[in-house]
């Protein structure tokens, strides 16, 4: 595995920052190409992406998953055998929800987000700008252990048109995340489609520019305030064509 350390979005805040005593946090991305229409499927071997993310966040045991390109049948296989707790975001496709295909059966196309403390509330959207056929969403969670987990797959980037639709798009984003300031730890993990950070002012950012697969284009952010000493390791995927990415931070804990 390949280890890179976090770019900061801004400077580090001071080290007597209030607080107890830091506890472990981690985040995993992963991207599974999971519809069973993009080109990257036939690498899927169906069903073997998804035991292999069960494998991985299994070994792995993160406190957040932020799952892109999933679908809500395999989503709930995931996190029954792992026992987190979830939500899922449709993403529509031509105005209406996919259904996943080959096999059929699995559910819709969407993204998701998994965590291994209990889910308190959730909110999702999409985006307000929007180019061509697949909806791009966003979606945030809130749960008991005082952290804010979001991800988001933004439009690709190729053309003139595609890539204003990533800036607008990854601005969205920046505003979402920032919502709240520094009240509250926020992690978000995501295929950005950019090699340029969206986080917010007070945030740090890492990236899977040490991938073998789609170097540069996820990344994890986190509340500088709250999500010390970040270190980022890539995970090596087989049946995906992205690696995943793993941060690991310190979380600050609320109260003096």
């Amino acid at each position: 595995m390949l280890a890179t350390a976090a770019t900061p979005a801004v400077a580090a805040p001071p080290a007597s920052a209030p607080g107890n005593a830091p506890q472990d946090y981690s985040l995993l991305q992963l991207n599974l190409c999971l519809s069973g229409l993009a080109g990257c499927y036939p690498e899927a071997e169906y069903p073997s992406v998804v035991e292999e993310a069960i494998t991985t966040i299994q070994e792995q045991s993160p406190d957040a998953v932020t799952v892109n390109e999933a679908c809500s049948g395999d989503i709930a296989r995931i996190a029954e055998e792992t026992g987190y707790d979830y939500r899922f975001a449709t993403v529509n496709y031509r105005g209406a929800p996919l259904p996943c295909a080959d096999p059929e059966g699995r559910g819709v196309f969407g993204n998701a987000v998994l965590t291994e403390a209990e889910i308190t509330s959730s909110e999702e959207a999409a985006f307000h700008t929007q180019l061509g056929s697949e909806e791009r969403r966003w979606l945030c969670v809130d749960t008991d252990d005082g952290v804010r987990a979001c991800t988001a797959h933004l439009s690709v980037a190729g053309s003139d048109a595609q890539a204003a639709t990533n800036d607008a798009q990854c601005a969205e984003l920046t505003a979402v995340l920032g919502r709240g300031g520094q009240e509250q730890a926020t992690a978000f993990g995501g295929d950005v489609n950019r090699q340029t950070s969206c986080a917010p002012a007070g945030a740090w950012t890492a990236t899977d520019a040490a991938a073998a697969q789609a170097p540069g284009i996820q990344h994890a952010y986190g509340s500088r305030g709250w999500l010390l000493a970040p270190e980022t390791e890539i995970v090596p995927m087989t049946y995906t064509d992205h690696d995943g990415l793993l941060v690991e931070a310190r979380l600050r804990t609320a109260g003096a």
